[in-house]
């Protein structure tokens, strides 16, 4: 395998400033077959970033929970098309946001019950602050904390369409989360424990790091007024009132690559059976029917995230985002993929046979000139291969 280009795709985005530092990694059916770094862990330090650094890999939590949930159908425990009240009463409550009387929300009753599959599915009608003004506004005039608080205040938060009207991404995972607990009869970081990543030998894929994790963690890094990359102390609560099923989740690129490869593998990686072979096929299928995935959806927090503009054609599975057509030098289609707010990217390809991931730490998500720096390194990846 010719390395030498894929190398070269992560060192030019780091000399350029377009990211403080990358790590990418790829496998196929036999087994890894590419791993590469660039840049420091911390701008301004010597130590390097290397597959094994501890990163947040926030909204890469939610197909290890989708994964969850779906064992939990597996074993009867769960039926996905209930509505999500049947395990979470609490649901029920929650009226969708209209608009607002001055600084009063004006909330309706949801036009249907939201079922679990719609939770997978991002149809259930909950958003996120950052690509919804309207519920930007709610979590401000009623001092409710945003979802990366760690409180479970967010769980009054309304609905933003009719459940199954259109795909929203948002809070849906967080619920899923709950789901799984209430099902299981366990938290969640002690079920994934031990039905996903302990199976996996994902042993360094945690909701709140260790000492010695923290010291070799990746920090957030973010610009200064010049433009230069700077280390911050953001994070996750660390003393959390719930385990964030939607993103809370610390790996490691070497432990994600476990995962991408069980996906690839059917559901199982080595002697570790997760999932079975036709659940795993029903998450690469388009689960949204004629909605879409929008091909525009814009900010609504620009320190958070800038504009995700991923063109038409996208469809969403048990998780996973789907492109319904080939990429010219890329993943074939039906592909699944998703990403963290942090700048972490995966992707499955199931027809040829390939994974790969590209991970580094800062915000806002999807800047521009590191979203080339993905497609560059897709393309490099799948010309080497």
């Amino acid at each position: 395998m010719r390395e030498a280009a894929i190398d070269e795709v992560l060192s030019a985005a780091v000399a350029a400033g377009d990211v403080p530092n990358v790590v990418a990694m790829a496998a196929d059916r036999d087994g890894p077959v590419y791993q590469g770094a660039a840049g420091p862990r911390a701008v301004g330090e010597d130590d390097p970033i290397t597959p094994d650094s501890s990163l947040r890999i926030a909204s890469m939590t939610k197909m290890v929970t989708t994964v969850a949930a779906l064992q939990q159908a597996e074993r009867g425990n769960l039926e996905l098309d209930a509505p999500v009240d049947t395990y979470l009463p609490q649901f029920a409550d929650l009226g969708v946001l209209e608009g607002f009387d001055g600084d009063t929300p004006k909330l309706r009753p949801a036009g249907g019950r939201a079922t679990v599959r719609q939770l997978i599915t991002h149809t259930s009608g909950l958003g996120y602050w950052f690509f919804s003004p309207e519920l930007k506004r709610w979590e401000a005039v009623t001092g409710t904390p945003n979802v990366n608080s760690g409180l479970k205040a967010i769980f009054t938060a309304p609905l933003v369409a009719d459940p199954g009207t259109r795909f929203d991404y948002g809070i849906n995972t967080d619920w899923l989360g709950l789901v799984v607990e209430a099902v299981s009869g366990q938290s969640l970081d002690a079920y994934l424990d031990v039905n996903v990543l302990g199976p996996l030998g994902m042993h360094h894929t945690t909701f709140l790091m260790t000492p010695e994790q923290r010291a070799n963690s990746v920090p957030v890094h973010m610009r200064d007024e010049s433009g230069n990359w700077v280390a911050t102390e953001a994070d996750f609560n660390q003393e959390p009132e719930w385990w964030a099923g939607g993103h809370g989740l610390y790996s490691t690129p070497r432990d994600y690559l476990a995962f991408q490869r069980m996906l690839l593998g059917g559901g199982t990686l080595g002697d570790a059976k997760v999932l079975n072979p036709e659940t795993v096929a029903e998450a690469f299928t388009n689960q949204i029917g004629a909605l879409d995935f929008p091909a525009e959806i814009p900010t609504s927090d620009p320190s958070f995230t800038c504009d995700c503009n991923l063109g038409p054609g996208l469809k969403w599975g048990l998780g996973l985002l789907l492109n319904s057509e080939d990429q010219p030098g890329a993943r074939a289609a039906w592909s699944g993929a998703w990403a963290g707010i942090f700048n972490t990217h995966f992707w499955v390809d199931p027809r040829n046979g390939v994974t790969g991931a590209i991970y580094t730490q800062f915000l806002p998500f999807v800047e521009p000139r590191a979203v080339k720096m993905y497609q560059d390194y897709e393309r490099a990846l799948y010309a080497a291969l």
